[in-house]
C-alpha cells in the first residue's frame, strides 16, 4: 500500500506562480535585450540603462532559472507521488528567499526605493518562510 504525499496548503500554487513568473520575466528580458520587445520606461527598474545595473540584473538569471526549474520539478515529482519532491522544493524555496534578499539588499544599499520592485522582492523574501520550516522539520 502506498501513501499519498501531500504538500503544505498553498505551496503548489505559490511555487507555480513564482516559477512561471520568473521564466516569463527572463523570456521578456531576453526579448528586450534582443530588441524584439519594447517595455515602457515606467515599468523598468531604476537606472535600467546603466550597464552595471543591467549586469547586476542579469547576474540573477542563473539563480532564478535554477530555482524555477527546481520548483517545477518538485511540483511534477509531487504529482507522481515521488518523495524526492520535498528536497527540490526546499532548494527552490531557499533560492527564492536568497533572490529576494539579494535584490532588497542591493536596492537598500543604493538607497533606491521603488514600491513596486520592493514589494515584488519582499514577497520573494517572505513567502518561502511560510513553508521552509515545516518542510525541513518533516
Amino acid at each position: 500500500m502506498t501513501t499519498s504525499l501531500v504538500a503544505p496548503r498553498g505551496l503548489k500554487a505559490s511555487l507555480l506562480i513564482t516559477d512561471i513568473a520568473f521564466l516569463a520575466y527572463w523570456a521578456m528580458t531576453a526579448l528586450v535585450a534582443l530588441g524584439v520587445l519594447k517595455i515602457p520606461t515606467e515599468y523598468l527598474y531604476s537606472d535600467y540603462h546603466n550597464p552595471l545595473v543591467v549586469a547586476w540584473n542579469w547576474s540573477f538569471m542563473p539563480l532564478d532559472i535554477g530555482l524555477s526549474l527546481c520548483g517545477l520539478l518538485a511540483f511534477a515529482l509531487l504529482r507522481r507521488n515521488n518523495p524526492t519532491w520535498k528536497g527540490l522544493a526546499i532548494v527552490s524555496l531557499s533560492l527564492t528567499f536568497c533572490a529576494g534578499l539579494m535584490a532588497i539588499g542591493f536596492w537598500a544599499i543604493r538607497g533606491d526605493f521603488d514600491p513596486t520592485w520592493w514589494a515584488i522582492n519582499l514577497a520573494l523574501l517572505i513567502w518561502p518562510l511560510f513553508y521552509l520550516p515545516a518542510l525541513i522539520r518533516t
